[in-house]
């Protein structure tokens, strides 16, 4: 910034130069006619003209290249505050953070262009003012009094700019999240033909968005219209008085050409002048709305420590929603299942153990590696404990960043052939390479869930959480995941919260979660051979 407000500003002050030198030339010109004063007139325009090319040309340069680094900065420091879990009570959606993340993150930017612009059209009124009084201390006075006259009529215009952008963004953020939710949401609506109410709610917001964008449209076109208008009578204020002064003689003809050429050369850093106040709302709204990401609560505040390597999982009594009083252990390197009659018990299992609610927000203890998730950092947990989402998303790439996004695991082919993920991977000629569509577009709902199991399977944590990781497959691909899965993560900590009689038998014990509370352990068959309601449960 400071380099291409240098050289913006004197870009201002050699374009402000220009008509200051036109009318010394014109004075000296006419009392000394020779060559020699012609030619020194030529290289000083020479000069003026050359200066104001190149220090535009590189004062630009380096201020665009600021403002595209300082909007990528935001941009990913943005995305990586929504990226991290926020509680619940900030009412924020992913549509909403994409579009702070993209085109506020851009407006904010946009400051670093702002400033220097604004300094350099003041460095122009200056310099115009003060060649304007040395003539006429009149001149002078009208350039400074016409400038903070526009401004102050422009400075209070520009505060209906802002509010009206704050809201068009919030209007066009909502709009975005209302797409995304649809997106998401598009297989069950056309299940139950929601699609069509769904269309009408988001024409509904998106008629809103567009109702607030011709709002400001409108308001801006104001602004600048008043802008123009204010910026074209100093001008001509300033060409009639000087028009004046030298029919009464107290200017000379030199003197009159430099004020009739500033005065037509004020009409731009004044327009530019008188736009910076529009920017500079337009840029604070965009803040504003990046602020609601940067400092949003974190679901918990993480500990300083590291579980233990070699140790399992413990839930300590825990009571959240569901949960009344859930207590079990699961020791290193152990397969344990757990039945879950109850779907609500299920997911608050399963975000308790996903750091998706705050050790705080819940009773009891939950213990990694023999450490209290609440003395734990999340990075911590997350290297030692993968929980694996029931709706596990599918980015666009290919079949092989799906499964291993960072490109460092090494167990890439047994996670695909764990997974049974082997024939999509065998029916197309590019193999792992093959490309998938945003959200898994171009695949089936099973070949989906396999995808989400094998980068499971493929991050090879030590302790595994996997939520009705089979529920789209057929009982046969079913029987042989469980078998696969089983013997990969041998020797490893794995949990199932799952209803399939595979992964059940393949488990070495089953817990029984009922209303709320373990009710049963023991293995699959004999739970089957002796309790009643969980053959009911789990049996097809």
């Amino acid at each position: 910034m400071t380099g291409g407000t240098v050289l913006m500003g004197l870009y201002q002050a050699g374009e402000t130069a220009f008509p200051i030198a036109l009318g010394l030339i014109v004075e000296h010109t006419m009392r000394d006619r020779s060559s020699g004063s012609l030619g020194v007139s030529i290289a000083a325009l020479a000069v003026i003209i050359t200066t104001v090319s190149l220090s535009w040309r590189f004062g630009m340069r380096i201020l665009q290249k600021a403002n595209t680094t300082e909007a990528h900065r935001w941009r990913v420091r943005v995305a990586a505050c929504g990226l991290q879990p926020v509680a619940r009570d900030v009412d924020l959606k992913s549509g909403e953070v994409l579009t702070i993340a993209t085109e506020d993150a851009d407006q904010s930017a946009d400051i670093i262009e702002v400033v220097p612009l604004l300094v350099s059209s003041l460095v122009a009124v200056v310099i115009a003012a003060v060649a304007l009084s040395l003539a006429d201390l009149r001149l002078g006075l009208l350039v400074i009094v016409g400038t903070v006259a526009i401004l102050s009529v422009l400075s209070v215009m520009s505060r209906r700019i802002g509010s009206s952008t704050h809201e068009q963004q919030a209007r066009v953020a909502r709009a975005g999240a209302k797409v995304a939710d649809l997106i998401i949401g598009l297989r069950p609506l056309h299940g139950f033909g929601g699609n069509h109410a769904a269309f009408r709610s988001y024409r509904k917001v998106s008629t809103q968005a567009k109702q607030q964008s011709v709002t400001v449209a409108r308001v801006n076109g104001v602004y600048a219209g008043t802008a123009l208008a204010l910026n074209a009578v100093l001008a001509a204020a300033v060409t009639l008085t000087a028009g004046w002064l030298a029919f009464d003689g107290r200017i000379n003809i030199g003197e009159l050409v430099m004020a009739v050429g500033l005065a037509q050369f004020i009409m731009e850093p004044l327009k530019l002048f008188s736009e910076m106040p529009k920017y500079v709302m337009i840029a604070r709204a965009s803040a504003e709305r990046m602020a609601l990401v940067l400092t949003a609560p974190p679901v918990t505040t993480p500990g300083p420590e590291r579980p233990a390597a070699g140790r399992g999982l413990e839930v300590d009594c825990v009571r959240h929603g569901a949960l009344r009083e859930v207590k079990f252990q699961v020791a290193a390197g152990e397969f344990v299942a757990i039945a879950a009659y109850q779907p609500r018990a299920a997911a608050d299992l399963a975000s308790i153990l996903a750091l998706n609610v705050p050790p705080e927000a819940y009773e009891g203890a939950v213990r990694v590696g023999g450490r209290d998730l609440a003395d734990l950092s999340t990075a911590a947990v997350r290297e030692h404990m993968l929980v694996n989402p029931y709706d596990g998303e599918i980015f666009a790439g290919t079949l092989r960043t799906n499964i291993d996004p960072s490109g460092t695991s090494r167990t890439v082919p047994e996670a695909v052939e764990a997974s049974m993920l082997t024939d999509v991977v065998a029916l197309h000629r590019e193999g792992l390479d093959h490309p998938v569509r945003d959200r898994g577009a171009n695949l089936s709902g099973g070949q989906r869930q396999r995808l989400s199991l094998a980068r499971a399977l493929a991050a090879d944590t030590d302790v595994l959480v996997l939520r009705d990781p089979t529920t789209a497959v057929d009982a046969v691909t079913e029987q042989l995941i469980a078998r696969n899965v089983a013997k990969l993560r041998r020797g490893r900590t794995t949990v199932v919260i799952t209803s399939s009689p595979a992964l059940l038998d393949a488990a070495d014990r089953v817990l029984v979660l009922d209303d709320g509370v373990i009710t049963a352990e023991d293995t699959h068959r004999n739970l089957l051979a002796t309790d009643e309601d969980y053959c009911k449960a789990v049996a097809r």
